[in-house]
């Protein structure tokens, strides 16, 4: 283990503030670095509700169950614990016709992140943001529980923490839009993709030869604001057709190398200055670590009318710790200003696996490194 191999060795001061900036930058919401975090005051918005304040769940109906309780509020509104479900899933999207060098189609994928969307309000006050140190890497920007937090303070005249479940995240929570598209060794090509506003932009600012058509597809809202959607597809894509892996520069300016060598992941990741190596490691070894799920595991069910049958963390497939394989970060320090690097792994990490595997069309590749 890594943390194993260092060990008594001697550790060298930090500016926690400049860790907490390099975070941010990472995570694009405001993030906390420092001692108390590990000991449970992670400043999430939940955290700093006041006490005896009503509880709001989600009632199934389009309403709310509110209480004064978190286990009264879901026994009013019924909730049934989530499963993961046995029928099959697959890619949304059908291939474009024509001759490619490579094709690629993804699935639907969840998110998955640690602490579901959770805020309060006071009657005629601001609700906390749910992004209160992390951000779910785009996965909570859109979240409508803030404006649901200051409704239902101002309806019952007392503040009001309002709350998501795990299986509320999953069924109303966006996801990354699934692709399939084909490309040429030249950089051209037809990328499907579910229709998203912005999406066109995002594969056209590091994919200007793909045309991009968006498809109405039944499944759960889709957001650009996800970790490097459209444009990750598109570096994966194009480097299939190439058959070759290159620096992957993001949008943003993070630049990064990824290879697969003798089971293990090798990153290289540039961010200008880094702030805090330790915290830019961290993400670089967060967005490997996310990158080889989306390629070789990580889907939902959703049937044809729209409904996500997988409800529970361990049914998305993101791999565990023993199932991932050793991940080696090179951080290239400059004096330029601080630019976010971890996107730029991940869309790197994944290209590489994917060609390490041989470039199989349909994800997850269930393949092993």
């Amino acid at each position: 283990m890594e943390a194993w191999d260092q060990l008594g060795a001697p550790v060298a001061p930090r500016d926690l503030d400049a860790a907490s900036a390099r975070a941010e930058i990472e995570g694009h919401a405001p993030q906390r670095v420092g001692p108390e975090v590990a000991l449970g005051r992670g400043g999430f918005a939940d955290d700093t509700a006041p006490p005896g304040a009503l509880v709001a769940v989600p009632d199934g109906a389009g309403g709310w169950a509110v209480a004064e309780t978190l286990t009264e509020a879901r026994l009013l509104a019924g909730k049934v614990q989530g499963r993961r479900t046995t029928a099959p899933g697959g890619p949304p999207l059908a291939l474009p016709a024509g001759e490619w060098a490579a094709t690629l189609r993804t699935s639907w994928v969840e998110p998955g992140y640690l602490e579901t969307d959770a805020t309060w309000c006071a009657p005629g006050g601001e609700p906390a943001t749910v992004l209160a140190n992390g951000g779910a890497f785009g996965a909570k920007v859109d979240s409508p529980l803030g404006a649901e937090a200051r409704r239902l303070a101002d309806e019952h005249g007392r503040p009001v923490r309002v709350l998501w479940s795990r299986e509320d995240a999953v069924r109303h929570g966006p996801k990354r839009p699934p692709v399939a598209g084909g490309a040429r060794g030249d950089g051209t090509g037809v990328l499907h993709v579910v229709r998203t506003p912005g999406i066109a932009a995002a594969v056209a600012s590091v994919a200007p030869g793909l045309q991009v058509v968006e498809q109405d597809v039944a499944g759960p809202p889709t957001s650009v604001a996800l970790r490097a959607a459209g444009w990750a597809e598109a570096v994966v894509l194009l480097a299939g057709a190439r058959g070759s892996l290159v620096p992957v520069r993001a949008p943003g300016g993070g630049e990064a190398e990824a290879e697969v060598v003798d089971g293990r992941i090798r990153v290289r990741v540039a961010a200008g200055d880094p702030l805090d190596p330790v915290v830019l490691r961290s993400y670089a070894i967060g967005a490997s670590h996310m990158a080889f799920g989306w390629v070789t595991g990580e889907s939902l069910v959703v049937d044809d009318a729209g409904t996500i049958h997988d409800l529970t963390i361990r049914s998305f497939g993101i791999p565990r710790a023993i199932d991932t394989p050793p991940i080696d970060v090179e951080v290239d320090a400059s004096s330029g200003p601080p630019v976010n690097g971890s996107d730029a792994v991940f869309a790197a990490v994944a290209a590489a696996v994917w060609l390490h595997q041989g470039c199989p069309t349909d994800w997850p590749t269930r393949g092993a490194l």
